[in-house]
């Protein structure tokens, strides 16, 4: 099995972000609205399914990753770091504020022994598989 995105239809903000969360929720792929966006791999290991989050910049106190029914949420903050000196900013590329990526998960997955570790900007993800039940063969009595 793979795990799915899931995809809320999350009611846009007001003002000057509304334009940027239509393009987040059609996106090519799959986004979630959000102040931004961090992307993420998805690797099937023999025991395990892995999540790699690239998330530079953000602490892992402000990271929270839970489950619910199935799902899997990834969300945190990123605090700005933009500040004007001696003029204006010129030029502003690097995201700041509140993301949130939501997963579905197989029903092969152990969601207790899910685990999470971040190093190098990147957070990793650790989703173990539930140990397959080994085939048997059942006599049949009279």
């Amino acid at each position: 099995m793979t795990i799915m995105q899931y995809h809320s239809w999350a009611r846009p903000q007001r003002g000057e972000n509304d334009t940027r969360h239509v393009c987040n929720r059609f996106s090519a792929d799959g986004e979630q609205a959000g102040e931004w966006t961090p992307r993420v791999d998805i690797r099937e290991e023999q025991q395990r399914f892995v999540i790699l989050a690239d998330i530079p910049g953000v602490e892992p106190k402000d990271i929270e990753i839970s489950t619910d029914k199935g799902l899997l949420s990834i969300k945190g903050a990123r605090a700005s770091e933009a500040k004007e000196e001696n003029g204006k900013l010129t030029r502003v590329e690097r995201s700041s504020g509140t993301f949130l990526r939501t997963f579905s998960l197989p029903d092969s997955v152990d969601a207790e022994g899910i685990s999470a570790v971040g190093k190098h900007g990147v957070l990793e993800v650790s989703i173990p598989k539930k140990p397959q039940a080994a085939p048997r063969k059942i006599e049949v009595t009279h």
